[in-house]
């Protein structure tokens, strides 16, 4: 069903209402037979979205609405979220930044809304690796990820003025005679601190080896 305009070959265009065949429905501008332009679309499962469309896909800027009360506000790319926006997940965490493919991707911060925390830094295809600060409420740790975890050279920094150096390292797996087929669980790694300092410049992104080593 379509209720709007409509151009000389009968196409839909300018701006109208549709119900789809499967109960979503359109309210917004066509251009030649397809939504392109801004306007609202209501899935029947409770999910909106409102915003630019071109050529039937969600492009440009827009919001979305998901049904688990989850809500993205954003650049779009062909159906896609793609360049800077912002997602506020069902549990109350948000992720602010760059994004790629539907995935986080880039610069961006996300903060945990349970312990307040907050990661600061890169993501590469939805998971947080790259050089990265986690921000606590009475400290925080400056250093780099990989696959989502801590690795490698890092500082934890205190507010009460001092900071602990280390690294983090990955254990050694142990192997065990196991009967069953079963993955390793992959092992967390673990801090080891080297020195108390107070205050220092370093960041993650010193990486450059003083001279004498390497």
């Amino acid at each position: 069903e379509y209720d709007g305009d409509r151009n000389a070959e009968g196409e839909r265009h300018g701006f109208g209402k549709a119900r789809l065949p499967n109960g979503d429905t359109y309210e917004g501008e066509y251009e030649r037979g397809l939504r392109s332009g801004r306007g609202t679309y209501r899935f029947k499962n409770g999910a909106l979205y409102t915003g630019d469309y071109l050529q039937n896909k969600k492009h440009g800027k827009g919001v979305f609405f998901y049904p688990d009360g989850s809500k993205y506000a954003g650049d779009w790319v062909h159906d896609q979220r793609q360049g800077y926006g912002e997602y506020l997940y069902a549990n109350g965490d948000t992720y602010t930044g760059e994004w790629a493919g539907n995935k986080r991707h880039g610069q961006g911060t996300y903060v945990y809304k349970d312990t307040g925390s907050k990661y600061v830094g890169t993501w590469v295809n939805g998971i947080q690796e790259g050089p990265a600060e986690l921000i606590h409420l009475n400290h925080r740790f400056k250093g780099r990820f990989l696959n989502g975890k801590p690795l490698g050279r890092g500082k934890f920094i205190f507010n009460i003025g001092c900071e602990q150096h280390g690294e983090y390292i990955q254990p050694v797996q142990e192997k065990e005679e196991e009967e069953e087929d079963e993955p390793p669980v992959p092992a967390e790694p673990k801090w080891k601190a080297s020195e108390i300092t107070k205050l220092t410049p370093w960041s993650p992104h010193d990486e450059e080896p003083a001279p004498g080593e390497g």
